[in-house]
């Protein structure tokens, strides 16, 4: 399941990535897509978190959109906390919301070859089984800070 990305890769599309809509974000502070959306709205990008059981309220100071559909203007990337199963209809989704669209982000756990193929044939980059948030620490050296090694730490399963 482990997916090899060069530095080089994800290092060009975190700085690149400037707005990041979020599906399946959780309003509760313990669960990962939480933690990461604020992490990444607290890194200084534009977050949009997308989950139809929470649209209507607020995280991370942004209204929170039923579906990509719901989101006005661009997003740069989707960063996609669902199982492997749902990702083909949320790429396509997003596929048709945002023509412009640079990134399909899957979350550790989550691989889906035709959701990954779909996107490529358009153009878009794809990182699956991975973490923004670990591979951002990572390669723009906060782990240093707490005295790992960079070398060693990884989104990698």
């Amino acid at each position: 399941m482990s997916q090899d990305y060069s530095d080089a890769y994800l290092r060009k599309i975190l700085t690149r990535t400037k707005r990041i809509a979020v599906v399946g974000v959780s309003l509760n502070e313990v669960r990962p897509s939480f933690y990461v959306a604020r992490y990444l709205k607290l890194k200084g990008f534009d977050v949009v978190p997308v989950n139809p059981g929470h649209a209507g309220k607020t995280a991370f100071g942004t209204e929170v959109v039923a579906s990509l559909s719901d989101i006005e203007g661009h997003v740069d990337m989707v960063d996609v906390f669902r199982r492997p199963e749902h990702v083909p209809p949320i790429v396509e989704e997003a596929l048709e919301c945002f023509p412009k669209l640079q990134t399909v982000w899957m979350q550790i756990g989550v691989v889906n070859e035709e959701a990954a193929e779909m996107a490529r044939a358009r153009g878009v980059d794809v990182v699956m089984n991975r973490c923004p948030k670990i591979e951002y620490q990572r390669l723009f050296g906060e782990l240093r800070m707490g005295g790992f090694n960079t070398g060693v730490i990884s989104s990698k399963l």
